[in-house]
């Protein structure tokens, strides 16, 4: 699959980021693509996944780099490991909330620094006419990003894998009950659909911690 629709969504939660921001989470870190990009920008991160080979693989990606641009990743499950309390400036969580319970964000609201972001790229199940209609007009997109990525490919093939054995887990809750639970766990929290069978889910922590 040459085309990674997770890796599409980077530059928007790039623009995500806190101003300031100096330390950062990854929650399912994969291969660590996304955090060796929030590395780039001069932030402390850590990236936490429960694959031990993807974790293996995003440590070996970046071993070669500067140390102040070299995350850090550890191979734990994070619904059964207890974050420090508002410790980072961003909290990043790229399609790997539909792998856990969606109360986990709580935790994560918690380990937040006061005016410290959460950005959730997540995955959902298809049950409304607005779901299957968003689903269809992707369809065709889709396969035209395909097939662009695979003729640059060609001429310059990837450097690194575009994934690591990870598991895969078809996303249960559907849009509407998302933001139902955000509103309870993460008031004030915005969200919005985006093509390629994702969303995207922003809270802002206030500045004074409550």
């Amino acid at each position: 699959m040459p085309f990674d629709h997770n890796d599409h969504y980077h530059r928007l939660l790039l623009r995500q980021v806190p101003p300031g921001c100096r330390t950062a989470l990854d929650v399912g870190c994969g291969t660590g693509r996304f955090a060796r990009r929030l590395a780039d920008l001069g932030i402390e991160v850590e990236g936490i996944d429960s694959s031990a080979e993807a974790v293996a693989t995003a440590r070996a990606a970046a071993g070669g780099r500067p140390e102040r641009r070299r995350p850090g990743f550890r191979h734990a499950d994070v619904t059964r490991t207890e974050l420090p309390r508002d410790r980072y400036d961003l909290v990043s969580c790229l399609a790997s909330l539909h792998h856990m319970p969606f109360g986990t964000v709580a935790a994560l609201r918690d380990a937040l620094a006061p005016g410290g972001v959460l950005a959730v790229l997540g995955c959902c199940a298809e049950r409304s006419w607005a779901d299957r209609a968003w689903s269809l007009a992707a369809v065709p997109v889709n396969a035209g990003a395909r097939l662009a990525v695979a003729a640059r490919e060609r001429i310059r093939p990837p450097r690194e894998p575009l994934s690591a054995g990870a598991p895969v887990k078809r996303p249960e809750m559907p849009l509407e009950e998302i933001r139902r639970e955000a509103a309870v766990l993460l008031p004030g929290s915005t969200l919005r659909r985006l093509l390629f069978w994702r969303y995207l889910l922003v809270f802002r922590k206030p500045a004074d911690g409550v």
